[in-house]
């Protein structure tokens, strides 16, 4: 109908998929523009919204409609670029806008409290000297720049130690110089310190946002985004989401992280969120890594993106020597061949720093009974705990219950109790028994839980400090150690034989980023490759360092499977603690999805996860797959629809997962 006056849209931080209708302030006669924050009524309680846009007409009476209480800010705290973005981004993920309004928003933002612009400073960038680059350095920083006024996606695939980096400060430095914003998104916020350091170097100021800053801090780097007080950001994947008033360039930094996926609440991936801003803004974006996502190099190949290479290392440092170890003959201590032992002692004699890497903290992933066979599982989710020798504790990693080791079997009364495999503590403990006067350090989630522990950690290793390094893939992110001679990969072969078509993939990305690791300034390093399956076709292209071929042939394989990057995925998951209703309700759905799909989408399912039981929950998922993406949205769309008014679906707690990495 139409009302005759203003109505304003606002969105609200509240799981629903879409606007609410406000009436002005009462006896108000200013407009007010779009992302400006306001304070309203909402059933008994006030909200504070973003108001998305207005209109002349509504479903509802003006009787019907409330007004709006009050204005937070004298302008609007939400540039309009970034709301066309938001709505673009909660439309493509089918999730509630008000959760992407305020995604990465810092609380007292949120909660409506006044924000006005800071006090201004007349920063002014003086650049230090450049590092001189290279052929390969060069013709990328000049590709780059002659479409610094367009959008245009690049791939920079170089390998460890190419210099990648050097391309992101020097292209940066000349859209500084036109007093443009710059952007450098990174998967981990251990990467954030070193990211910073060299731009600081060159720049001399950085702003940086994480989840791991103060309050303060978050809202102070947030506005001095808004009202253009900083023109260097260095972030995680919300960092995104930032109210940039005049962005120039976006660079992504080892795009190819899973890290850049949220996995709960609003899923949305960053890297593709990020493409997506820059063709909104007309800028260049630069996807930089070693090992690209294939979607990425699909990309790339198909003429989407423009493709950057960096075959060599910008140092004299040559890549590391590859070798893989055979152990399926061999006993085994803490996972260690006697051949790995002796190379490790002989790299320790050189004075040669060492890492040793391995995919699982803790002391041991499995804790047995020899009498009976009995192992310790999690009663809230379908695993095994973990042993953690410090803590003397039994820990599951998904739901992070804890109990203490026990002193006998609980199912035989048997004493013979024995943890099974290795993780990092068990390796760390080995070789402190092994190696007792080498100098070690222990980098994982456990061990750099206390405030500044990752830093420090990190720079003994950088430092040499720390002779003997073992961790997880927190250590392969990236990181710069000078002094590392050998890399060891304690087991290779856990991403062989996984469920998830992802999973060699991601295993080559892992191995080869850790390899790249070694012998980055002072000498050639080594790399050992400790597996089970030597003759594995695929290990071979790792151990060559030939990651191109193993994405050529993957792909080809993804291909004839209709898999991702040559089709489209969606997964709806339920969850409940009771086991038949997440089944029924994904059953509800798929039959009201098979009625209208018209053959252009296939609907597999629906299926228990990988893990049904985790956190209490019992958890089924829908795969939903496509060709094309608009057939795939229409039916998200609806889907959506149908579990909202669902009877079903208020008693059963369902997702909905657009572009999934992971299958869990």
């Amino acid at each position: 109908m139409n009302s005759g006056v203003i109505i304003y849209q606002v969105a609200l931080d509240v799981p629903l998929r879409r606007l609410f209708d406000y009436l002005p302030i009462k006896n108000d006669t200013n407009i007010l523009p779009k992302g400006t924050r306001v304070k309203v009524p909402f059933g008994r309680s006030h909200r504070i919204g973003i108001i998305m846009g207005q209109q002349a007409h509504s479903a509802f009476t003006p009787e019907q409609l409330k007004a709006i209480d009050s204005v937070c800010d004298n302008a609007p705290l939400f540039p309009e670029e970034l709301c066309e973005f938001i709505e673009k981004t909660a439309q493509y993920y089918h999730h509630p806008i008000g959760e992407v309004a305020f995604t990465g928003v810092p609380l007292a933002i949120r909660l409506g409290k006044p924000c006005e612009s800071l006090t201004k400073n007349d920063e002014t960038i003086f650049p230090n000297e450049a590092l001189t680059l290279h052929a390969d350095q060069q013709n990328a920083v000049d590709l780059i720049l002659s479409k610094q006024d367009e959008f245009a996606p690049f791939l920079l695939e170089g390998i460890t130690g190419s210099g990648k980096t050097e391309v992101y400060l020097q292209v940066a430095s000349a859209i500084l110089q036109r007093q443009k914003q710059v952007l450098i998104l990174v998967p981990e916020i251990s990467l954030t310190p070193q990211t910073q350091e060299r731009f600081i170097a060159r720049f001399g100021e950085v702003t940086c946002f994480h989840s791991r800053m103060t309050p303060k801090q978050r809202l102070q780097a947030w506005l001095k985004v808004r009202y253009q007080q900083t023109r260097i950001i260095i972030g995680t994947r919300s960092a995104i989401f930032l109210p940039f008033a005049n962005l120039g360039l976006i660079v992504i930094d080892e795009e190819h992280d899973a890290s850049f996926k949220q996995q709960e609440g609003f899923r949305y991936l960053a890297r593709d969120v990020a493409v997506l801003r820059a063709k909104r803004i007309q800028c260049p974006i630069i996807l930089g890594s070693a090992t690209p996502s294939f979607e990425t190099i699909h990309n790339a190949q198909t003429g989407k993106y423009h493709w950057l290479r960096l075959p060599v290392r910008a140092t004299s440092a040559t890549l590391p020597e590859m070798i893989l170890m055979d152990i399926r003959h061999n006993k085994l201590e803490a996972g260690l061949s006697n051949a790995l032992i002796k190379e490790i002692e002989d790299s320790l004699k050189k004075n040669q720093q060492v890492l040793l890497f391995i995919n699982r903290r803790g002391f041991s992933p499995t804790f047995m009974c020899y009498g009976c066979g009995w192992l310790a599982e999690c009663e809230r989710c379908d695993c095994r705990l973990t042993f953690h020798y410090k803590k003397q504790m039994l820990i599951c990693h998904h739901c992070l219950h804890q109990r203490p080791e026990p002193n006998e079997c609980p199912k035989c009364q048997a004493t013979e109790l024995h943890p099974v495999g290795q993780g990092t503590e068990r390796l760390e403990s080995f070789l402190q028994i092994r190696f007792p006067d080498v100098s070690m350090a222990r980098i994982d989630s456990d061990s750099t839980r206390k405030k500044g522990s990752l830093e420090e950690l990190l720079e003994k290793a950088k430092s040499k400090e720390a002779q003997l390094l073992i961790g997880t893939q927190m250590l392969a992110k990236g990181h710069h150690f000078p002094h590392l001679g050998m890399v060891a990969i304690v087991d290779a072969d856990g991403g062989l034989f996984s469920v998830d078509f992802r999973s060699i993939e991601r295993m080559a990305q892992l191995i080869i980023q850790v390899a790249g690791r070694a012998g980055r300034v002072h000498e050639a390093g080594r790399v050992i490759i400790q597996t089970f399956h030597p003759d594995e076709p695929l290990l071979q292209h790792i151990l060559h360092q030939d990651y191109a071929e193993l994405a050529k042939e993957l792909l080809v394989e993804r291909q004839r499977s209709a898999l991702p990057p040559f089709s489209h995925l969606a997964l709806i998951r339920a969850s409940a603690n009771n086991p038949h209703l997440p089944e029924t309700l994904l059953k509800e759905v798929q039959q009201a999805l098979q009625s209208t799909s018209q053959g252009q989408v296939s609907i597999l399912g629906p299926v228990p996860a990988p893990m049904l039981k985790r956190q209490g929950q019992y958890r089924y998922q829908l795969l939903v797959q496509a060709r094309e993406r608009k057939p795939l949205h229409q039916l998200l769309h609806y889907s959506t629809i149908f579990l909202e008014k669902s009877k079903l679906g208020k008693k059963v707690r369902w997702s909905l997962d657009v572009d999934p990495i992971e299958m869990f």
